[in-house]
C-alpha cells in the first residue's frame, strides 16, 4: 500500500480509502468485517463512514458494525484512521425533533457522542460535515469544533458535498478565530464521469490544503465494465449507471471507454481507480466493496501505471470541463 499527507497535516494515509455505506444494507456484519480484516491486512488504514449508514429503520448500523470489530482487539482501533459524519436526520421514523439534524452546536455535540458509542472508540479522527448547513454559520460550528477537540473526542475536522465557497467561507471564518485549524479534507462526488468538481470544489481544496477525497469513483459501476458485464449476462446496471446507458449517447460514450481499456488490456474499474490517484489534490478515492473480492480489484489500482496514450484517451472520451472561470465565462 502507498500512503500520503492528508491535506496540510501530518496525517499520513492510504491511498485507498474503505467506504463502509454497504455494511449492513448489502452486506452482513461477518462479511463486513471480513472486509475490514483484509483490508488492514493489504494496509489501508483509512476508514470512512456516517451515522446515518444503515439508512431508514437501521440508521446507525454501520457504524455498529464497525465498532463491533474494533471490539475485538488485536490493535484494530489504534491502527485505523476513522472518520465518520454528522448532518443527516437520525430519527427512526424520519421526522426529527428540533435540533436533532445538522451542524448546530447541539446537534454535533449529540451526534458525536452517539456515533462514539456505536463505534465503541474515545476519539474520531476526522469528523466530517456531511452536507452544508445554510442556517448555521461557521463561527458557531468551529466553537463546536473546538470543544471537541479539546475534549479529545474529534481531531481533525473534514467537509463532504461543499461547494468551492463555502470550503473558503469556512476556513476562512476558522483563520480569524485563531487555533482552530480550519477543514482538513474535503469529500467530494468525483470520477472520470463527473468532472465538475475540477472546476471550483478541487482548486479551492488545493488552495486551503485540503485533501480530496473522492466518493462514487465508479459513478455507480458505470466506469466498472458495465456493458462487458451486461453482455456476458453479469450483474445488470441500475441507478446513476442504468440512466446514463439509457440514453444513446452516453451509452456510446462508455462504450468508446471500454473499448479504449481492452485495446490497453486494463480492466476499467482498476483504470477509474488509477485515473484518480493520477490527479491533482487527490489523497485517495473511496471503494466501497461488498465483498473481499471487490476489494482485492481495487488494491490493483494502487499500483497501476498509466500510460500517457491511454491518460490522453481518457481525456478525450470524457473530457473535464476546463479551469474556473473559463469553463463557463470564456
Amino acid at each position: 500500500m502507498k500512503y500520503t499527507q492528508l491535506g496540510r497535516t501530518g496525517l499520513k494515509v492510504s491511498r485507498l480509502v474503505l467506504g463502509t455505506m454497504n455494511f449492513g444494507p448489502q452486506t452482513d456484519e461477518a462479511d463486513s468485517h471480513a472486509i475490514m480484516d483484509a483490508a488492514l491486512d493489504a494496509g489501508i488504514n483509512f476508514f470512512d463512514t456516517a451515522n446515518v449508514y444503515g439508512w431508514g429503520e437501521n440508521k446507525g448500523r454501520t457504524e455498529t458494525i464497525i465498532g463491533n470489530w474494533f471490539a475485538k482487539g488485536g490493535d484494530r482501533r489504534d491502527k485505523v484512521v476513522l472518520a465518520t459524519k454528522v448532518y443527516g436526520n437520525m430519527a427512526a421514523d424520519g421526522e426529527p425533533w428540533p435540533n436533532h439534524d445538522k451542524l448546530s452546536a447541539l446537534n454535533i455535540r449529540r451526534a458525536v457522542d452517539a456515533s462514539l458509542k456505536r463505534l465503541q472508540t474515545d476519539r474520531i479522527d476526522v469528523y466530517q460535515f456531511h452536507h452544508i448547513d445554510r442556517s448555521t454559520p461557521f463561527e458557531e460550528i468551529w466553537q463546536a469544533v473546538d470543544v471537541l477537540v479539546q475534549q479529545g473526542k474529534i481531531l481533525y475536522a473534514g467537509s463532504s458535498n461543499f461547494p468551492g465557497y463555502k470550503i473558503a467561507q469556512a476556513n476562512e471564518a476558522a483563520a480569524r478565530r485563531g487555533g482552530t485549524i480550519g477543514l482538513v479534507s474535503e469529500q467530494c462526488l468525483y470520477n472520470l464521469a463527473e468532472r465538475r468538481a475540477e472546476m471550483e470544489v478541487i482548486p479551492a481544496a488545493q488552495d486551503y490544503g485540503l485533501g480530496v477525497i473522492p466518493w462514487s469513483p465508479l459513478h455507480g459501476g458505470l466506469l466498472g465494465g458495465v456493458i462487458k458485464k451486461e453482455v456476458q449476462g453479469g450483474r445488470r446496471a441500475s441507478g446513476r449507471a442504468a440512466d446514463t446507458l439509457a440514453d444513446p449517447a452516453g451509452r456510446a460514450q462508455i462504450q468508446a471507454y471500454e473499448d479504449l481499456l481492452d485495446k490497453h488490456g486494463v480492466a476499467p474499474g482498476e483504470a477509474a481507480l488509477a485515473w484518480l490517484l493520477t490527479r491533482p489534490g487527490v489523497t485517495g478515492p473511496i471503494v466501497g466493496p461488498r465483498t473481499v473480492g471487490q476489494l482485492e480489484s481495487a488494491l490493483r489500482a494502487v499500483e497501476l501505471e498509466l500510460p500517457e496514450e491511454l491518460l490522453t484517451g481518457l481525456d478525450e472520451v470524457f473530457p473535464g470541463p476546463g479551469p474556473s472561470p473559463e469553463a463557463f465565462a470564456w
